[in-house]
C-alpha cells in the first residue's frame, strides 16, 4: 500500500509539474490542488483536509505576506511620487557617457531599487527610464535587457521582504539568512561585472582593461567594506558590547535606533519647513533613503519586518510631502495590497501544499504515529537526499536548470513544495534556503515564462528565448558558486 501510495505522490508532483510547464494550469491554481490531491494519497481525514491543509495551510505564511503587502505599500509610492524615477536619473547624469561606466551606474541603481521595489508595474516604470539611457550611449538591446534582469535579480537577494518566506517555511532567522544572502549578492555582483564587460565588448565598444580594472577593484573594495560594517554590526558580540557601552552612558541599544530615526524625521520635517516652491516636481535628494531605510533597519538592528517598512513608508511620506499629498499616500496603500496580491494567493497554495506534506505542527490523536503524508515521504527522500557537501554541490548544480520553465526548483511553483520534502527528509533548512537562493538567481535572470522577461524583451524587440541562452552560462555558474557557500555554511 505504502509503495503504491509513493507512485501516487510522484505521479501528482510530475503531473502538475507538467501542467505548469506547459501552461496548462496557472500555479495559484496547481499548488493548492496539489496539496488537496496530496493529502488525499496521504489518507488525510476529509474534515483534517479542510481544517488543516486549507484552513490552517492558507494562514501558514501570513507574516511573509503581510510583510509583502507593507513592502508593496512603499513600492507604490516611491513610484507615484517620482523618487524611483528621480534616483535613476540622478545617478545616469552622474555616470557621464561611457557606456561601461553607465552600465555599472545603472546596474547599481536598479539593486538599490530593487531591494524594496517589487511587481511588474515596478518593472516597467524603472525600466522605462534606465533602457532609453543605455540605449542612447550605444549599449545593445540585448545586453540592457541582461543588464536590467541582473539588477532586478541581485535586488532581490537583499528585498528583505522575500526573506520572510524562509522566515515562515523554514523557520531561519535574520542572523542565519543574512550572511548567506550578502554572500549571495557579492557573487552576483561579481557575475554581473563580467556579463557586463563582455557584453559591452561584444557591442562593439572599446575598453580601457586598465581602468575597468581600477574602478571594478574600487567598487569591490566598497562592497566588502559595506559587507564587513553590516556583518561586523550584526554580530552578536559586537552588539552585546555596544549594548554594555550604552547602557553604561545611560543609553539603550533600542533607545539609540529610536534616536536614529527620530533624527531622519527631524531632517524630514526641517526640508518641509524650509522647501520654498511646492510645485517643485523633483523629491528633494533625502528622500532616496526611503527605499533603503527598511533594509538597514533590518539588517543592522534586526528591526522587525512591518515596524522597517513603516519607517520607511512614513520616512517617504514626509520627505516628498506637499499639498494633497496624504491623498496619495492612502492611494498607494490601496493600490499596493492589489498589486501584491498575486503573490499573496499564490502564497495561500504554498502554505497548503507545507501543511499537506508536514502537517500542521503538534501531536493530533487521529494520527498517533504522526503525520501520514509525512511518514510516507520521509524514508523515501532520505535515500536520495544529499548527505555531503560534495554530493549536494554535485546534484543540485546539475539540477539547478530546473528553476526555468516554472520546474520543480522554481520558487514560485513547486519550489517551496520540493522544499518541504527537503526539510521533511532532514536536510539543513540551511542548506534548502541556500539552494533556493542560489538557483533562484537562474529563474530571476533567465527564465523566459517570467512576465518581467517577456516584457523586457518585447519591449527591447529581442527574442526572450535568446535572452535565456545570453544569460543563462552566467547565471549557471552563479548558481553552481552559491552552491558551494551553502554547503560550506549549512552542511
Amino acid at each position: 500500500m505504502e509503495v503504491f501510495q509513493i507512485i501516487l505522490l510522484i505521479s501528482v508532483f510530475l503531473f502538475m509539474a507538467l501542467m505548469m510547464f506547459f501552461r496548462k494550469i496557472p500555479a495559484l491554481i496547481a499548488l493548492p490542488l496539489m496539496a488537496v490531491l496530496i493529502a488525499i494519497i496521504g489518507n488525510i481525514n476529509f474534515p483534517d483536509i479542510i481544517e488543516y491543509v486549507i484552513g490552517q495551510g492558507s494562514l501558514k505564511l501570513n507574516q511573509a505576506y503581510t510583510i509583502a503587502l507593507f513592502g508593496s505599500m512603499l513600492s507604490v509610492y516611491m513610484q507615484k511620487t517620482g523618487v524611483a524615477e528621480s534616483f535613476i536619473k540622478k545617478g545616469a547624469e552622474l555616470s557621464g557617457d561611457n557606456p561601461w561606466l553607465i552600465a555599472i551606474i545603472l546596474l547599481l541603481l536598479i539593486i538599490a531599487l530593487f531591494t524594496t521595489l517589487g511587481g511588474l508595474g515596478a518593472i516597467i516604470m524603472v525600466a522605462t527610464i534606465v533602457l532609453p539611457i543605455m540605449s542612447s550611449v550605444g549599449i545593445g538591446p540585448m545586453t540592457s535587457v541582461g543588464i536590467f534582469l541582473f539588477g532586478l535579480s541581485i535586488g532581490g537577494i537583499l528585498n528583505v521582504g522575500n526573506w520572510a518566506v524562509y522566515i515562515s517555511v523554514m523557520g531561519l532567522t535574520v542572523d542565519e539568512i543574512r550572511p548567506f544572502a550578502m554572500l549571495m549578492f557579492l557573487v552576483s555582483f561579481l557575475g554581473a561585472i563580467v556579463y557586463i564587460t563582455i557584453q559591452i565588448y561584444r557591442d562593439g565598444h572599446n575598453l580601457d582593461l586598465k581602468k575597468i580594472i581600477f574602478r571594478n577593484s574600487l567598487i569591490i573594495l566598497f562592497i566588502a567594506v559595506i559587507y564587513f560594517l553590516i556583518t561586523s554590526v550584526a554580530e552578536k558580540d559586537f552588539q552585546d558590547q555596544l549594548g554594555v557601552f550604552l547602557s553604561q552612558i545611560g543609553i539603550g541599544t533600542k533607545w539609540l535606533i529610536a534616536l536614529g530615526i527620530f533624527l531622519l524625521f527631524i531632517t524630514a520635517l526641517i526640508r518641509i519647513i524650509l522647501r520654498k516652491n511646492e510645485n517643485a516636481s523633483q523629491p528633494h535628494w533625502i528622500s532616496f533613503l526611503s527605499p533603503i531605510l527598511p533594509l538597514f533597519l533590518i539588517l543592522l538592528f534586526d528591526v522587525n519586518f512591518i515596524a522597517a517598512f513603516i519607517v520607511g513608508l512614513l520616512y517617504a511620506f514626509l520627505t516628498t510631502y506637499k499639498k494633497g499629498r496624504l491623498n496619495l499616500f492612502i492611494q498607494s496603500c490601496f493600490e499596493g495590497g492589489g498589486v501584491v496580491m498575486p503573490a499573496v494567493v499564490l502564497m495561500f497554495g504554498i502554505g497548503m501544499l507545507l501543511v499537506a506534506i508536514m502537517g500542521p505542527g503538534g501531536e493530533l490523536p487521529q494520527y498517533v504515529n504522526g503525520w501520514p503524508v509525512l511518514n510516507i515521504v520521509k524514508p523515501l527522500m532520505a535515500q536520495i537526499i544529499p548527505s555531503n557537501p560534495f554530493s549536494y554541490i554535485l546534484i543540485f548544480s546539475a539540477a539547478a536548470p530546473l528553476a526555468l520553465y516554472r520546474g520543480p526548483l522554481n520558487v514560485w511553483g513547486m519550489g517551496y513544495g520540493l522544499a518541504a520534502v527537503f526539510l521533511a527528509s532532514g536536510l539543513n533548512p540551511g542548506a534548502v534556503m541556500g539552494l533556493l537562493i542560489a538557483v533562484g538567481q537562474i529563474q530571476g535572470i533567465s527564465d523566459p515564462t517570467n512576465t518581467h522577461n517577456v516584457w523586457l524583451a518585447n519591449e527591447m524587440r529581442v527574442d526572450v528565448q535568446k535572452v535565456l541562452w545570453n544569460t543563462i552560462i552566467y547565471t549557471w555558474l552563479m548558481a553552481i558558486v552559491g552552491l558551494i557557500i551553502s554547503s560550506i555554511m549549512f552542511m
